[in-house]
């Protein structure tokens, strides 16, 4: 799964995702891509998980480009502990979406296979999403 290597600060702030996405909002990879509609989190589970079924669907063709990166650590305590003893250890990653990100774009296919390997993708994801293609995004 997808992690950084090393961060400077073990454990960061909830915080909060406010306005639409201006950076990384247009295709510039690819010819199709998976374009996020609500503001929230992708664990790197989810990535892998969507990654894993563009491949599977694609069966080798064409070329997948993740525009995420879980950078994020999110803590958690066990349950049922009692209150006190500090942040609780880092349990996964996450990557701030904002509204109008792009998170994957898939070149080199015929626009049917490439919409149904997004549109399976998409199951993956806690977000809206919407299929967008290059010509659809100007």
């Amino acid at each position: 799964m997808l992690q950084p290597k090393r961060t400077k600060y073990r454990k960061q702030h909830r915080g909060k995702i406010r306005g639409s996405r201006v950076a990384g909002s247009k295709i510039v990879f690819g010819d199709f891509a998976l374009k996020s509609l609500d503001a929230g989190w992708i664990t790197a589970r989810q990535i892998e998980a969507g990654r894993k079924a563009i491949v599977g669907h694609v069966q080798r063709g064409g070329q997948v480009w993740i525009r995420v990166f879980p950078d994020k650590p999110v803590s958690a305590r066990a349950a049922e502990t009692r209150m006190g003893g500090g942040k609780g250890a880092t349990e996964f990653w996450v990557s701030p979406v904002n509204q109008g990100r792009i998170i994957f774009e898939i070149g080199d296919l015929p626009e049917d296979i490439a919409r149904e390997a997004l549109r399976l993708a998409s199951h993956k994801f806690s977000l809206n999403t919407k299929v967008v293609s290059r010509s659809e995004q100007f």
